[in-house]
C-alpha cells in the first residue's frame, strides 16, 4: 500500500516495513536481500544510534553487490568508494559509495563530496543522512535501525554494552519515490527475519 500526493513533483512513500533482526549475521542478510533490489542510482539513508547496525547492514549490501574492499565505517574519511568486481558470469553490478554524514555540518559540506558524480553509477548508502541527504534524490530507501538499550548479549560472558553486535535490532524501512512504486518490500524482505 502506498500513499501519493497529487501534483507535479510529488513523492510516493510506501508503507513502512518493520523487521526484527536477532544478530549481526541477520543484519548482513537483510543488506544482501536489499542489494538484490538495488541498482545503480539508488540512494539508501541509514539512521540509528551508534552500534545500531548501520555499517553491518552496509556490509551485507556490499558483499551481495560484489564490490572491492572491506566495507567499514567511513567515519574518519567521510566517504569510501567500492568499485564493482566481476561476477561469475563476467558482468559487473553497480559500485557502492558508503558515506558517513555524522561529521558533516550541512548540505554545503555534503555537496562538496560531489556525490552527484557517482550517484548514477553506484548504490549510495549514507549513514546519519536523515535531514541532510534527502536532497540527493527524490527516490530512496529510508532505513531506521534501533537497538534497545541494555539488550542482552548472545555471549553470556559479555555485557551488552561491551558487545556492539549483541541484541535484537528493530529495523524500519520506507521506500520513497516513483522508483519504488509497486515494489512489495514486506514480502521480499520478510524471509530475512524468519
Amino acid at each position: 500500500m502506498s500513499r501519493a500526493a497529487s501534483g507535479p513533483g510529488d513523492i510516493t512513500t510506501s508503507e513502512a516495513v518493520t523487521l526484527e533482526l536477532v544478530d549481526a549475521d541477520t543484519t548482513r542478510a537483510l543488506g544482501a536481500a536489499l542489494a538484490e533490489m538495488l541498482r545503480a542510482g539508488d540512494l539508501v539513508l541509514l539512521t540509528g544510534d551508534l552500534g545500531a547496525g548501520k555499517t553491518t547492514l552496509t556490509q551485507g549490501i556490499g558483499a551481495a553487490l560484489n564490490v572491492r574492499g572491506q566495507v567499514a565505517s567511513p567515519t574518519f574519511i567521510v566517504a569510501r568508494e567500492h568499485p564493482p568486481l566481476p561476477r561469475a558470469d563476467g558482468t559487473r553490478g553497480p559500485g557502492l559509495v558508503h558515506v558517513d554524514a555524522y561529521r558533516l555540518g550541512g548540505l554545503s559540506e555534503l555537496d562538496a563530496l560531489d556525490l552527484d558524480s557517482s550517484l548514477e553509477d553506484s548504490v549510495t548508502v549514507v549513514e546519519w543522512g536523515r535531514g541532510l541527504a534527502e536532497a540527493l534524490a527524490d527516490d530512496r530507501l529510508e532505513i531506521d535501525l534501533e537497538r534497545p538499550r541494555g539488550a542482552p548479549s548472545f555471549d553470556p560472558g559479555v555485557a551488552a554494552e561491551e558487545d556492539p553486535e549483541a541484541g535484537t535490532r528493530k529495523v524500519t524501512i520506507r521506500a520513497v519515490g516513483q522508483r519504488w512504486a509497486g515494489v512489495d518490500l514486506g514480502s521480499r524482505l520478510s524471509r530475512v527475519a524468519n
